[in-house]
């Protein structure tokens, strides 16, 4: 199962999907012990500290600060982790319309996180570059 390589595959088969919630960006510095009961849907350790995705409620009731409030859209298509210019082609039709983006790359997906007031044009614009993909 190592998911699918073919740049041109990967833009006219993915389905992207915007989940249900708000989410943020909050860090714990360094030998900073993440709050009991947190499920982050991301955790990553840098030297700098430790950055936790997670929902804006949760973000809230830990007493953390938070930043970026955004949307995870999901790219419904197995890609491959060693796959050319996906990211690539996704974020720079982002770009183009002035939006920024933080993508996150799982085994099974790539999640993009945009900012809330645009999710849906967000969901809407990799719509149509799957579409123009398609041919």
């Amino acid at each position: 199962m190592t998911g699918e390589t073919d740049l041109k595959k990967l833009l006219a088969l993915m389905t992207p999907e915007l989940l249900d919630g708000t989410y943020v960006f909050a860090t714990l510095g360094p030998g900073v012990l993440q709050p009991e009961g947190l499920d982050p849907v991301m955790i990553f350790r840098e030297r700098e500290g430790t950055t936790l995705i997670v929902t804006e409620d949760a973000a809230s009731a830990a007493g953390l600060a938070a930043s970026f409030r955004c949307r995870m859209i999901t790219l419904n298509i197995h890609s491959s982790l060693e796959a050319v210019g996906f990211l690539a082609a996704i974020t720079a039709r982002l770009a183009g319309a002035g939006m920024g983006v933080n993508p996150v790359s799982g085994f099974y997906h790539d999640h993009l996180f945009v900012p809330a007031d645009r999710a849906q044009e967000g969901l809407g614009l990799l719509h149509q570059l799957a579409r123009d993909s398609a041919g």
